[in-house]
């Protein structure tokens, strides 16, 4: 079987909202037992991870340069916190403010890649764009969301950042790294 590589596309805020949110993720390791969202940059994603051969990488790097989204630059409000309550993997997370800028963007960026790579299906939960910057997830048990939704669901947030820029993501077998960016105008 050849070998496959993991991408995903996301916006990523500035360093001040990112050690923000930084905070959140490890008050949730240190207080509630959930460590493993600390194993990715705050970010919000814009296409769901997904796979593509090896020898794919150029290719997709060229897809990525020529996506030409009619969203100029915006900001993002980040708003208090959500959660899925799903029965075996709950998540709670930092809530942006949906917008049409934001909304236009990650539409764009499906269709194109859906043009680009119809063999690689787009699920339904993805085509019905939720943004959230995930500060707990996988590893938080049941209880342990119990717990922290508790407090979460009452604590204020509020920031913001210029989307300026999104970003394609690689995963090298431990940590995601950045691998191109494009520039909103």
């Amino acid at each position: 079987m050849p070998q496959e590589n993991l991408y995903f596309i996301a916006l990523i805020p500035h360093d001040t909202v990112a050690g923000e949110v930084t905070g959140f993720k490890n008050d949730i390791a240190q207080n509630y037992n959930s460590s493993k969202a600390l194993r990715s940059m705050p970010h919000i994603t814009l296409k769901a991870p997904f796979k593509l051969a090896a020898r794919e990488h150029n290719n997709l790097q060229l897809w990525f340069d020529g996506i030409r989204p009619m969203t100029e630059s915006f900001i993002v409000e980040l708003e208090d916190f959500g959660s899925f309550d799903n029965k075996n993997n709950p998540v709670i997370y930092v809530k942006p403010v949906m917008t049409p800028s934001l909304e236009r963007l990650q539409k764009q960026i499906l269709s194109s890649f859906e043009h680009t790579y119809p063999h690689i299906s787009i699920p339904y939960t993805e085509r019905t764009f939720h943004p959230h910057m995930t500060i707990a997830y996988r590893d938080l048990t049941p209880e342990q969301y119990a717990r922290a939704i508790d407090v979460y669901q009452h604590k204020k947030y509020s920031a913001s950042f210029r989307a300026d820029k999104f970003y394609l993501l690689q995963h090298d077998g431990s940590q995601w790294n950045v691998i191109a960016e494009h520039v909103l105008s």
